[in-house]
């Protein structure tokens, strides 16, 4: 009993990245904004997961999700997939390169990730005729990259969980 207990505990913690993963797409709240500020934990969530555990969100994932995020906001479809496949392709270049697994190695990865996946959004909306809000993608930008830190911790945590 003990033990279908534990097994059952493992594969959901397995299982949790991606089920987030389709729940911030499906819920269209992938990008939290509060008057001030507005943090992209769709980008945070893809390059973690990617970076420490590829197994457990497959690039076809990645891209569904950002399929259904732009369904759901209402922008031209592949923006947000594109964006996050950008994403996914830095952190696996990083995964590959990175000797020691730290705080500081990850955050500092995540600008070259942000700064693809952020022109690449940028681009695709100018060149489909929508309105671009410089100062907000530059907040958006800034925000992410302060939050990394505290997400990063929380999904070590999930991490532990599933591999103890």
């Amino acid at each position: 009993m003990a033990s279908t207990f534990k097994t059952a505990k493992f594969k959901f913690f397995g299982i949790l990245p991606l089920v987030l993963l389709f729940f911030i797409s499906l819920n269209g709240s992938s990008i939290i904004s509060v008057k001030f500020f507005s943090v992209n934990i769709h980008y945070i969530l893809v390059y973690f997961w990617v970076l420490r555990q590829p197994q457990s969100l497959g690039y076809g994932f990645i891209f569904l999700s950002g399929i259904i995020s732009d369904v759901v906001l209402g922008f031209p479809i592949g923006i947000n997939a594109l964006s996050l496949l950008f994403v996914a392709g830095v952190a696996a270049y990083v995964r590959v390169v990175t000797v020691r697994i730290t705080l500081v190695n990850d955050w500092i990865s995540f600008i070259p990730a942000l700064l693809f996946a952020n022109f690449v959004y940028f681009t695709s909306l100018y060149f489909s005729n929508y309105s671009v809000e410089y100062i907000y993608l530059l907040k958006n930008f800034i925000f992410t990259f302060i939050f990394y830190p505290i997400l990063w911790v929380l999904f070590s945590l999930i991490l532990n969980l599933t591999k103890s």
